[in-house]
């Protein structure tokens, strides 16, 4: 419950001031403890922003297992609600993309320790692999054009991540324009038709 309540005031205070101007003294306010306490649970800041991560990858990590076990499902609507389900996360999380950016270009990663670490690499491993499955199933089933699975999921991941990014950047210019749910269906058609197998 007290970590609980770290994290939540963590985010809070990395969705105002960013990671940078965020101090752990601000986050011992909020969550009305001494920072003291925060540092039994946390070895330093790099390290609560990374736990926050966990939560989120957690819960996209369960969409996609449930998608890519759905055999009702054929291999491009699983494309399709692979997206679905990258959205839903950045809905549940909006600062999801620029946390594991952060963590990935940054020097975060010298600050981790290495069971943290390891947890973030293997929920990312466990998402791409699965999606990865889909996309060379799909084109063992003569669907999809050959190549290597985890090639298109890094590509599938990058389309996402790229147009989440550019879409909120020019929210902050106009709020009152939302395009992200179209422009990432309409990415996404033209992935899958850029994908099938045309023999």
């Amino acid at each position: 419950m007290r970590r609980q309540q770290i994290q939540d005031a963590a985010k809070k205070f990395f969705m105002l001031k960013g990671f940078n101007s965020t101090t752990m003294d601000d986050i011992a306010q909020e969550a009305e403890l001494s920072p003291a306490t925060i540092y039994q649970y946390f070895r330093n800041k790099e390290e609560l922003y990374a736990s926050l991560n966990l939560i989120t990858l957690v819960y996209l990590l369960n969409e996609v297992e449930k998608i890519y076990k759905n055999s009702k499902l054929s291999f491009e609507d699983k494309i399709k609600a692979f997206k679905d389900a990258m959205y839903r996360t950045f809905k549940y999380d909006p600062l999801v993309l620029r946390n594991i950016i952060h963590i990935q270009l940054e020097d975060t990663l010298l600050d981790l320790s290495i069971e943290l670490l390891n947890e973030v690499n293997s929920l990312i491993q466990r998402i791409m692999t699965m999606i990865a499955d889909v996309y060379e199933e799909g084109a063992r089933q003569g669907q999809f054009s050959q190549g290597r699975g985890i090639i298109h999921a890094d590509i599938i991941w990058a389309m996402f991540s790229g147009l989440v990014l550019w879409e909120e950047a020019k929210r902050k210019l106009n709020p009152k324009k939302d395009f992200l749910k179209t422009t990432l269906d309409r990415s996404f058609d033209i992935f899958c038709r850029g994908i099938k197998n045309s023999i």
